[in-house]
């Protein structure tokens, strides 16, 4: 057995001591492992307030414009006023509402070089338009000739500048591709938080330029959800050429519940432009479960009004029909 001496054991007594030292500090050294973060919480989706989201994948929701004989809105009508005919079998009606909500809309201005001396009082007159509809509405800009331009940074906005710097952003030059920029516009609506949804379109011609042919943009119309309505400043066109971009308006803006207009000239824009927010800001919105399963056909609609004792003949207006989703039932209006 080995013996040390006391002076012996105080060295390796310091050894020791020294070697635990290093030890430690040799661990304190060393990267802490950083902490596992807790997961961020989702986003809080705030819907605008005093407005509730209601959504029913079964339920057929219509926007109805009913008005005397003199064109102006009439209010105060019940569930027993309408009757609902899809395919020509009646519907039971599951609510209906007279309502001023906002909508996710789209301006589509013609920027061929025709339209040049018309773009101030067009622009003046799309202005009117906006500060005329309701203060919540979300609005998109676009202009087209052979080409679509995007007018924004952003894919809707509320801010008056920001719609006039839009409008006023290019110079008119080009041809008219207008059917191809109704299914651009009516794709970027999809995009749009509103349930009710408005493509207003302003042009002074027939197309000449679309890839797409009208009977492929109307199919497209019909699937969407949006009401067209469109502003036609035909008089310089030749008469056939007018006339068939007449009737290609009137087409679209019948199929979705809207309207088309043919104005004399630029300075009656503004007025109809004023007239085509109050019909948007008063209509009926009727609700609907169809009594046929849903199958990816189309479906045709008809609405009648039945006037208050009293009250002289009404008339309606609606989409003329919709296409149904296979497998998964989808809203429209």
């Amino acid at each position: 057995m080995l013996r040390f001496g006391a002076q012996g054991q105080l060295k390796i007594l310091g050894a020791l001591a020294l070697l635990l030292v290093c030890a430690g500090s040799g661990r304190a050294q060393q990267p802490a492992q950083p902490a596992i973060p807790p997961p961020e919480p989702p986003p809080v989706v705030k819907a605008p307030p005093g407005y509730a989201i209601e959504r029913d994948v079964d339920l057929v929701l219509l926007h109805v414009s009913v008005a005397d004989a003199g064109g102006q809105f009439v209010p105060g009508l019940r569930r027993e006023n309408f009757r609902v005919f899809e395919d020509g079998v009646e519907q039971k009606i599951s609510e209906v509402r007279q309502e001023d909500v906002p909508v996710s809309m789209g301006l589509l201005i013609d920027n061929s070089g025709s339209m040049e001396d018309k773009r101030p009082g067009v622009n003046a007159a799309a202005m009117t338009f906006v500060k005329t509809s309701n203060a919540d509405d979300e609005v998109f800009v676009a202009h087209f000739n052979e080409q679509y331009f995007f007018d924004l940074d952003k894919d809707f906005t509320s801010d008056l500048g920001e719609m006039a710097k839009a409008l006023g952003h290019l110079e008119s030059d080009g041809a008219t591709a207008l059917y191809d920029a109704i299914l651009s516009s009516l794709t970027h609506l999809k995009k749009g938080y509103q349930d009710k949804k408005v493509l207003l379109i302003v042009s002074d011609g027939e197309d000449n330029y679309s890839r797409a042919t009208l009977a492929a943009t109307l199919e497209q119309a019909q699937r969407s959800n949006a009401m067209i309505y469109a502003i036609g400043l035909l008089r310089q066109e030749k008469p056939e050429s007018a006339e068939r971009d007449r009737q290609a308006l009137v087409s679209l803006a019948q199929a979705t519940g809207g309207a088309a207009f043919f104005p004399e000239g630029v300075p009656e824009v503004e007025s109809v432009c004023t007239q085509i927010a109050r019909d948007i800001r008063h209509q009926y919105t009727i609700g609907y479960y169809p009594s046929k399963p849903r199958d990816g056909s189309f479906r045709s609609l008809r609405v009648e009004v039945i006037p208050p004792p009293g009250a002289v003949q009404l008339s309606v207006r609606t989409r003329t029909g919709y296409f149904t989703t296979r497998g998964v039932p989808v809203s429209s209006n």
